[in-house]
């Protein structure tokens, strides 16, 4: 099963350096990780776009990490959300976790084996949801705009896209 993975920061040596470990570490045969500085450029992709992890960091020129998050929750509430942050403020973290719905809070510098099993956590906590749901595993290809927003919307409110229809074409209440 493919698995995407968005990474955002605003230092590209640190995107790189995430990659790589992901990539050398992470026994995920069909791993797709995608990297951004911008986060309105990220923002923009997981509208085209179906991740099953966003890793992003706390602070960058353009937005918080915390507000980048939360944009990501309404946009894709089944995308695990994780972030990272030189910052080891308790305000940061609990922002982080209470705002954007965080799954977890990885410091950087980072450990690899907990970085491998966080992301091995996240990535069976976003099957749990999607099972949860009634969701197979997310569609190879991109969901169109369309299709993201009836997953949305029948995630905000359960049974609001499904019609009993009757045999005339009535509805059935």
């Amino acid at each position: 099963m493919m698995r995407r993975i968005l990474l955002l920061d605003d230092e590209m040596n640190v995107l790189f350096a995430l990659q790589r470990s992901m990539r050398a570490h992470l026994a995920i045969p069909d791993l797709r990780v995608e990297v951004f500085t911008n986060p309105y450029h990220a923002l923009e992709r997981v509208c085209a776009c179906e991740f099953d992890l966003a890793i992003s960091d706390f602070r960058m020129p353009q937005m918080s990490g915390v507000a980048f998050l939360q944009a990501l929750k309404d946009v894709a509430p089944n995308t695990v959300r994780m972030m990272l942050s030189a910052s080891t403020e308790f305000e940061t973290a609990m922002s982080a976790i209470n705002d954007a719905h965080v799954f977890r809070f990885i410091p950087k510098p980072w450990n690899l084996a907990d970085l491998q099993n966080n992301i091995g956590e996240a990535l069976a906590m976003r099957d749990r949801l999607l099972a949860e749901q009634g969701l197979n595993a997310p569609p190879a290809e991109p969901l169109t705009p369309q299709e993201l927003e009836a997953r949305r919307l029948e995630a905000e409110e359960p049974g609001l896209l499904k019609v009993n229809w009757g045999p005339d074409g009535s509805i059935i209440l």
